[in-house]
């Protein structure tokens, strides 16, 4: 695969909007370590080349150990994850899944059960942004250099 267009070259301002997204979300208070996982196990299920390389190193940089980079794909199989992380990796699964997923209540509730109800909102948010850089990702195909 090869790049298609330079799409933030030639619209600057979508990459400037995608920006403004992402500097909401580290003003958040969500710990960059979950926030590397939902960018990155979201970046799986999208098949994004490009974003599943660049959140793999920006998690390895931040100190994620392999054992959990290795296996996050199937975390649900594994005990190398808190609650409060399984309680939003299924919540990255259903919304990038939204279509055969839905948002179920169950998900929501147990949510709630780890997070505020601002940081739910906020980890909403970092599952949105991070699918709409798939978009990019993926329709432009970008690749990992």
């Amino acid at each position: 695969m090869s790049n298609r267009i330079e799409w933030a070259k030639h619209s600057p301002e979508a990459y400037k909007a995608m920006i403004g997204l992402e500097m909401a979300l580290g003003k958040s208070g969500l710990e960059n370590s979950l926030l590397e996982l939902v960018r990155l196990r979201a970046s799986q299920i999208n098949g994004c080349a490009y974003c599943v390389n660049l959140h793999a190193n920006d998690a390895r940089k931040s100190g994620e150990s392999e054992a959990r980079l290795q296996t996050l794909s199937v975390w649900g199989e594994t005990e190398f994850f808190t609650p409060r992380e399984r309680a939003a990796l299924a919540w990255v699964e259903s919304l990038t899944r939204l279509p055969d997923q839905r948002a179920p209540e169950h998900q929501y509730r147990t949510l709630l059960e780890h997070f505020s109800e601002a940081e739910v909102v906020n980890l909403t948010l970092a599952i949105a942004t991070i699918n709409a850089w798939n978009r990019f990702g993926v329709g432009f195909a970008m690749i990992p250099s």
